[in-house]
């Protein structure tokens, strides 16, 4: 059985921004995009390589239909699973790709 046979969840292949904005009790920004996302984690590009295991908060901003002004943002705390060594877009070498859970959530509009 593969890794994506043994997936809890479906991911979605899904390019969004995302912003870091806390990894354990230090706040920090850094920006990227999400690579996939499921209802329990996300796969993401960041700038910064952030250690496995700790506790992260950050956003990832839907993109507003035409007819809407404002994008909606989700709010989201995880913690980071994993470092994922495989280059998954061109020119990749100023970005790590970096898996977090996804346990809570919250609609924000700006």
């Amino acid at each position: 059985m593969n890794v994506a046979d043994q997936r809890r969840s479906k991911r979605f292949e899904l390019r969004l921004p995302f912003e870091l904005v806390r990894e354990g009790a230090r706040s920090t920004q850094g920006s990227g995009e999400t690579m996939n996302l499921s209802s329990v984690g996300v796969l993401f590009t960041s700038p910064m390589e952030l250690e496995v295991g700790s506790p992260i908060e950050y956003y990832i901003t839907l993109q507003p239909r035409s007819e809407e002004k404002d994008p909606v943002r989700l709010h989201c705390v995880g913690k980071i699973v994993r470092r994922h060594e495989e280059a998954f877009q061109e020119n990749s070498s100023d970005v790590i790709n970096m898996a977090a859970t996804l346990e809570r959530y919250e609609f924000v509009r700006q």
